[in-house]
């Protein structure tokens, strides 16, 4: 670290790296952390990229296959910048990450997050419009729009983590440098600002209601109108049926939007850091390994699929 320059600086001193205090400090838990964590990233990996080899296959071909490998792809990219640096702490005792490091992280994270949440409302779209006007799908939904829409998330998603990641690191950071964090993330950063952060805190929640809540606003619509033409088909089987295309969508929603609101726009408490730790660790570690089994597990053609893979490759 070297000492600040200038007249507010008084004995503080400008951080060079930070470190992050990681999952747990019991040194008793560590082992077990990484073989947890370690299987849990394999799995990861494993599970989207067979999504990816699954929906190359030519009956999978649609703008909702499309979004889901585009989805895998964010899951991987999430995991593999959060989870590798977390295992390695959990056997190391320098936990330190260089600023340049942090500020790398931060941004990646924020781009990868924020670009999720906006693909998961393309995706209702798209379940909207298979639903309530699928005469019109297939030019609606044509390959072209599928391929603006992922690239208007990753172009928004990138432009929030721009801006995000600039304001947060044009902040003082003066002792203690310890993150109570297993990443960097920008709530224990700011925590560990000697500057005053209240202008910055009320940035956060605006850029959490257009990265979060705006899309999250327009998932809803997009179910409220879906409900809407689940209950005008006569049969209870059609109906299920139906709606059956879009539960596993919807878990995912729950489980992504819900810990990221609670994480950003959560109430403060004496220990919220630690609940905010878990919530953090949802969604950058849980939901990346379960979204193959949400999606294929629930899903017939992808099982459909997969058995006829199998089958093809006892054959060879």
């Amino acid at each position: 670290m070297k000492a600040t320059e200038g007249p507010e600086a008084g004995n503080h001193t400008l951080m060079t790296k930070f470190v992050l205090s990681g999952l747990s400090n019991h040194p008793e838990l560590q082992n077990l952390l990484f073989s947890t964590f370690c299987f849990i990233y394999i799995t990861t990996i494993v599970g989207n990229l067979l999504i990816f080899v699954v929906m190359v296959h030519p009956s999978l071909h649609t703008p909702m296959y499309f979004f889901l490998r585009v989805l895998s792809f964010l899951d991987i990219s999430t995991a593999s910048i959060v989870v590798p640096r977390m295992l390695v702490n959990f056997l190391s005792e320098d936990r330190s990450i260089s600023y340049v490091g942090c500020a790398t992280q931060l941004y990646c994270v924020i781009f990868l997050a924020a670009s999720e949440c906006y693909i998961l409302a393309a995706m209702a779209y798209d379940r909207y419009v298979a639903i309530c006007n699928p005469l019109r799908y297939a030019v609606t939904m044509n390959s072209r729009v599928c391929l603006s829409l992922v690239l208007l998330s990753c172009c928004s998603g990138n432009v929030v983590s721009v801006v995000q990641t600039a304001w947060v690191f044009t902040l003082t950071f003066c002792g203690p440098r310890m993150i109570n964090y297993f990443f960097c993330d920008i709530p224990p950063l700011v925590t560990l600002s000697c500057t005053d952060t209240s202008s910055y805190e009320i940035q956060i929640i605006i850029a959490a209601v257009l990265v979060i809540l705006t899309p999250f606003g327009l998932i809803l619509v997009s179910y409220a109108c879906i409900i809407s033409s689940i209950l005008k088909i006569s049969s209870a089987e059609g109906r299920r049926k139906t709606f059956s295309t879009c539960s596993s969508h919807l878990i995912v929603v729950t489980l992504y939007y819900g810990s990221g609101t609670l994480t950003y726009l959560g109430p403060k408490s004496s220990n919220s850091q630690d609940i905010k730790k878990v919530l953090a660790l949802i969604y950058t570690a849980i939901i990346p390994t379960l979204n193959p089994l949400i999606y294929s597990l629930r899903n017939k053609e992808v099982k459909g699929v997969v058995i006829k893979i199998i089958a093809e490759l006892r054959k060879t």
